[in-house]
């Protein structure tokens, strides 16, 4: 009978695995605690580090000084922005050209007095970004601007001078390429997230 019990289970056991079902997917771990099944897994080993590293940092420092340089240069370009509506207003009221003349003379002086100082005080770089958002707030860029309103001689003079610095008066702002992320800055300025 042993024998019989033997052959049984020596020609059963292939069979038998032949009809078994191969587990498909991963086979995990599993607890049960009050009645909910709980797999637990063995995660590598990670270090965490305080410290970011160099490329990181580096970026990091770049993006902090670009949000710094946009907040220094924006209310310089907003306010000129209200500054030509307001301009514009006087110049279209103006009766002869003399007049329209002596507005844009005591215009600029007035601006010179309240501003010249604190304009100054921008650095380079700000310079360039403050001359992008004014094209930004204002749809013209500085040049056509002074062009506009002083003259086209005038407009020579002051880019041949801003060339002399490194600056260009007709740079126009391009909010979905070269300016993308000083955009981003205006918006989440103008939002009052920074």
């Amino acid at each position: 009978m042993n024998k019989l019990i033997y052959i049984i289970l020596f020609l059963g056991f292939p069979i038998a695995h032949a009809f078994a079902q191969e587990p498909q997917g991963k086979i995990v771990i599993a607890r049960i605690v009050d009645g909910d099944t709980i797999i637990t897994y063995n995660l590598p080993e990670y270090m965490v580090s305080s410290k970011l590293p160099r490329q990181l940092r580096s970026m990091a420092r770049k993006n902090s000084r670009l949000v710094y340089n946009v907040k220094k240069a924006y209310p310089y370009a907003k306010l000129a922005g209200l500054k030509l509506n307001e301009y514009e207003v006087m110049l279209r009221n103006a009766e002869s050209e003399a007049e329209r003349r002596r507005l844009m003379k005591q215009a600029e002086d007035e601006l010179k007095e309240e501003f010249e100082d604190d304009l100054r005080k921008l650095t380079f770089k700000q310079g360039l970004i403050l001359i992008k958002l004014v094209d930004r707030e204002t749809g013209n860029s500085s040049y056509v601007l002074i062009q506009e309103l002083r003259g086209k001689f005038t407009a020579f003079f002051w880019q041949a001078f801003a060339r002399i610095f490194g600056y260009n008066l007709k740079t126009e702002y391009d909010p979905d390429g070269e300016d993308r992320e000083i955009e981003e800055i205006v918006v989440m300025i103008e939002n009052g997230e920074l």
